[in-house]
């Protein structure tokens, strides 16, 4: 048994709300420590999401690696950032969804 338990980021485009819980909710129950986007019920100011964003890139910084869901192949602006991030900071990556092709 490892000292810790595994920690994932989950990443995605909060439009997948849903997908992202149950995902959560799996891993979770697997013994997984899980770290995903901050929710909102209401809409929030460009500058709560620049602070939101900066905060999700903290945690993974935190994570061992990162879960973008990415149902259909759909991958956002934010989301493309945060895995160029992770890549950069070298975190591996799985996507629920095929990855995109590379450009």
């Amino acid at each position: 048994m490892p000292d810790r338990p595994e920690i994932v980021c989950i990443c995605g485009s909060t439009r997948f709300v849903d997908e992202m819980r149950a995902v959560n909710r799996d891993l979770t129950l697997a013994g997984v420590i899980v770290v995903a986007p901050g929710e909102a019920d209401e809409l929030i100011t460009d500058k709560q999401k620049k602070a939101l964003d900066a905060l999700h890139l903290r945690k993974i910084d935190l994570a061992d690696r990162v879960l973008v869901i990415n149902p259909g192949g759909y991958i956002g602006e934010s989301t493309s950032r945060e895995i160029d991030y992770a890549h950069a900071t070298g975190k591996p990556v799985s996507f629920t969804d095929p990855a995109p092709a590379a450009t």
